[in-house]
């Protein structure tokens, strides 16, 4: 009995294919003709085949496993097995789908191939082995060589799309391609593509190829490479960074931008090396690093130096300045140490850096005229009611170029502890209420300016000293609805600098000398407050306004304190008269001055309002509660009258109000001073009181508006998703530009597009404009007392952004002076998201600070030097 062929339909069940050698399957017909109902010889040829057919030695290593949705044709003589529609293979780590496949076992080979029906070639190959994965119209594969040869290959490699004609698979590690395009598009036809003749690519670790050409829509560009290499590891890989050529803008003529170095040191740590040249001798050096470990702490470092060379050497105009900038931020993770954390914000540099800067133009630091920093420790000790802080700190005005530094600030907390509480901390009576509090900071402080920071005589005139303070109160029913509050203050101040002045009468002046040495003093103060809460409730029977609550909030309070600076004051001659003497004391240039002279003995008055509506549900049948409404957030008034002076008793009368509306969109804040008071014709206040009682002395007042398009949906009673209302105030200012950012995109712009190059689905007709607009207003009055008050400064700021599709957008921010008739700080950007590609201008068009970014480049990070960047910096004037 010779064997054929069988055929199975709509087989889709698992078969085990066994591969049987030429002499086995004689094997197998010889024994077919005997048939022998039970042999002991049979039984072990038998064996045999199995074993031969399970593990083969030659070629096959493994089982092959395949299914097919129609039908399985399996030719014992041939040596073939053929499988059609959705047929699938499974062999060692290989799964292989396609609409038909065969399986040669004379040859070691597996051809697999798509189905071309009425709707077009459909069911093409997808190849699987390991982490790697392609799509092809036809492919052969050798089980015994592991090679393969592909027809029309579709591969993704990291976020790289890679199509080539044919492609000859030597092993799992390298790949030659001939005609292949290279692109980051996701869609079927590509937005662009890097056209070449033959490549080599390693999977999941580069691509190399030949003289490539750029095509854009089907369209070459003069665009040519000579030869490309593409990394796709999914690792971080040290490599070159290709600068940007710069046309020279400016006097400083042409030069190259951002070019340098990327080391990727581990996985925990990076560094970049970037530096810039100009054919006048400006010459510019950035290092950048971000760190992170996970469960423990994050954190990036920028340092930027710069040396800057405008005019011609030898001319008037030549002028040469260095400038430099450092910043960095730390953050530890809360899981590192629940008991101490360390963090860092610096941005520490000169002043006029971001000013004069020839690279990076941030549109945020160059506005604002103070640089800040701070690095803290903070340690709780557990069990005890103490913590400890340690923090250096540093402010610098830009503007004035003077810089405030602490090196180091020392605080030490112990938190109100209640000696008299009853079991397991009852307070119940006053003296179990009885709580105590202290206090400890030291500190040494630096005023210096940008000339003398980093240099010996910035030490020269810091300052020292330590602060100790204590106090404790308790809190007293009184009268049922009353509560009395009385506390007790003590301070004390050491200082290790002081001054000694002294009359030269050679030189007849007052010679200050700074000594150094251990002097103190001390001063403690006493109050008492009494304070209740009146309720009152206004209720309306017609409309949805039920009621209005009015809550009123009066405290009254005391305070004492000596006169300590009467101790302290001491006189030195400050001319040849020996009557003439100047006041001073030894601590008037010490980090904690002397108490202020004269005696307190004041009472203060504080009056504090809040306003609630109660508003019934728009519909009486519903189950909904009533809404309550805050009408005004607080409306207060504030003075003291001080018995002990000798004149102007009463102090000026603050007040501060502030209410939300519109569902939270409309902020109104307003605060000033009222002065009882008359001024002289000097502008000095005189013990006279006002004809009109009070006097506006300042007053100041800001108003937050947001509206968007989402605001007349018609879901609307929900609040903003983004917090863009007026409790969020937006940057009128603008987001930053940056030219080093590789996309030049605003701060904030970036998380809007998608960075993946993926495809945003655009609606052509009936589409909607999302928009937003902010404003804010500003409003300061001020009245001497001599002249008629005026508004000092008016002013109106807006931005926003306007959707003009769901790819196009435009933000805008701006303001205007209304006093001064004159637009304030002004900046546009404009968006387009290329699906691939990304389109960034931003724009700055008028101020000393007129500048613009153009960028239009891939979105990938793969080909991120593909792109077309172009900026403007504003003019420096150094």
């Amino acid at each position: 009995m010779e064997l054929g062929f069988s055929q199975d339909i709509k087989s889709k069940e698992k078969t085990v294919i066994p591969i049987v050698q030429k002499n086995t399957l004689k094997k197998i017909r010889k024994d077919t003709l005997i048939l022998p109902k039970k042999d002991s010889l049979l039984l072990k040829n038998k064996d045999s085949v199995v074993n031969d057919s399970l593990k083969p030695k030659e070629s096959i290593e493994d089982i092959i496993i395949h299914t097919a949705k129609d039908y399985t044709i399996q030719n014992a003589k041939e040596k073939t097995v053929t499988l059609y529609n959705e047929a699938n293979i499974n062999y060692t780590d290989i799964d292989l789908t396609a609409g038909i496949v065969i399986i040669d076992y004379k040859k070691n080979t597996l051809f697999a191939k798509g189905i071309l029906d009425s709707t077009g070639y459909s069911q093409r190959p997808v190849f699987k082995q390991g982490g790697q994965e392609s799509e092809q119209d036809s492919i052969v594969y050798n089980f015994k060589s592991k090679r393969a040869l592909i027809y029309g290959l579709k591969t993704k490699q990291g976020e790289m799309f890679t199509y080539g004609t044919k492609t000859k698979r030597v092993n799992d590690s390298t790949i030659y391609i001939r005609k292949i395009r290279f692109t980051t598009s996701e869609k079927k036809v590509p937005d662009y593509y890097i056209k070449t003749n033959k490549a080599k690519l390693v999977p999941g670790k580069k691509i190399i190829v030949g003289l490539s050409n750029l095509v854009l829509a089907d369209v070459p560009t003069p665009l040519v490479l000579p030869f490309a290499y593409f990394p796709m590891t999914e690792t971080s890989t040290s490599g070159f960074l290709i600068p940007a050529f710069d046309t020279g803008s400016s006097d400083r003529g042409v030069g190259l931008q951002n070019g340098g170095y990327y080391f990727a040191i581990n996985d925990y740590v990076d560094l970049t090396l970037t530096g810039d040249a100009w054919a006048n001798g400006s010459w510019g050096l950035r290092a950048s690093s971000n760190y992170t470990k996970r469960y423990r702490f994050n954190g990036t470092f920028n340092f930027n130096y710069e040396s800057n060379i405008s005019g011609i050497r030898g001319f008037d105009n030549f002028s040469k300045n260095n400038r430099f900038n450092i910043r960095w931020s730390h953050s530890q993770d809360a899981k590192a140490s629940p008991n101490s954390r360390f963090t860092a914000s610096v941005n520490v540099g000169s002043s006029k850096f971001f000013r004069e800067s020839l690279n990076q133009f941030n549109a945020a630091l160059n506005q604002n005229n103070t640089l800040n920093s701070s690095i803290n420790y903070s340690k709780t000790f557990v069990g005890t009611p103490f913590n400890m802080a340690v923090t250096a700190s540093h402010q610098q005005n830009t503007n004035t170029e003077s810089i405030t530094m602490t090196l180091p600030s020392l605080t030490l907390n112990m938190n109100r502890v209640y000696p008299f509480a009853g079991k397991n901390g009852v307070k119940k009576n006053p003296i179990q209420k009885l709580g105590f509090n202290y206090n400890m900071q030291g500190q040494y402080l630096i005023n210096t300016t940008d000339d003398e920071f980093f240099t010996p005589r910035m030490f020269q005139t810091a300052k020292s000293g330590v602060q100790h303070r204590t106090g404790t109160n308790t809190n007293i029913k009184a009268f049922k609805y009353f509560t009395l509050s009385p506390s007790v203050n003590y301070q004390e101040s050491w200082n290790f600098n002081y001054i000694e002045k002294q009359y030269d009468a050679t030189k007849q002046e007052v010679v200050t000398d700074t000594l150094t040495g251990f002097k103190t003093f001390r001063t403690y103060n006493a109050g008492v407050s009494l304070s209740t809460n009146i309720y009152g409730t206004f209720n309306f029977k017609k409309g949805r306004l039920k009621a209005i609550r009015h809550t009123f909030r009066p405290t009254i309070s005391y305070s004492y304190r000596p006169d300590f600076g009467t101790k302290f004051k001491r006189e030195v001659q400050q001319s040849d008269d020996p009557n003439d003497f100047l006041s001073y004391t030894i601590f008037d240039q010490s980090l904690y001055r002397a108490p202020g002279s004269g005696l307190t003995n004041s009472v203060g008055i504080s009056l504090n309002n809040v306003l609630e509506a109660k508003m019934a549900p728009k519909d009486p049948d519903s189950d909904e509660e009533d809404e309550k409404i805050m009408l005004l957030n607080n409306l207060n008034f504030n003075t003291s009258y001080n018995f002990a002076a000798d004149s102007l008793r009463w102090a000026n009368v603050s007040f501060n109000a502030g209410t939300r509306l519109f569902k939270d969109k409309l902020a109104l804040n307003l605060n000033g001073s009222l002065n009882p008071y008359q001024v002289n014709d000097e502008g000095r206040t005189i013990d006279k009181f006002n004809p009109n009682i009070f006097r506006l002395q300042n007053a100041t007042l800001t108003a937050n508006y947001s509206i968007s398009s989402s605001d007349f949906d018609k879901k609307d009673d929900k609040k903003d998703k983004n917090g863009n209302g007026a409790n969020n105030p937006t940057d009128t200012m603008g987001a930053d530009i940056d030219p080093t950012n590789r996309q030049g995109i605003p701060g904030g712009q970036q998380s809007m597009n998608n960075q993946k190059g993926g495809t945003k689905k655009a609606d052509l007709y009936n589409a909607k404009i999302p928009w937003s607009i902010n404003l804010v207003y500003a409003a300061n009055y001020r009245n001497t007392g001599i002249a008629p008050g005026e508004i000092q400064n008016h002013t109106l700021g807006f931005s926003g952004n306007i959707e003009l599709s769901p790819k196009w957008k435009i933000g805008y921010s701006s303001g205007y002076d209304i006093k001064g008739g004159a637009f304030s700080f002004s900046r546009f950007n404009f968006s387009r998201d290329l699906d691939s590609w990304q389109f960034n201008f931003n724009w700055v068009p008028f101020g000393s600070i007129s500048s613009y970014t153009f960028f239009i480049g891939v979105k990938s990070s793969t080909l991120s030097d593909l792109k077309w960047d172009k900026n403007k910096p504003p003019d420096r004037l150094f």
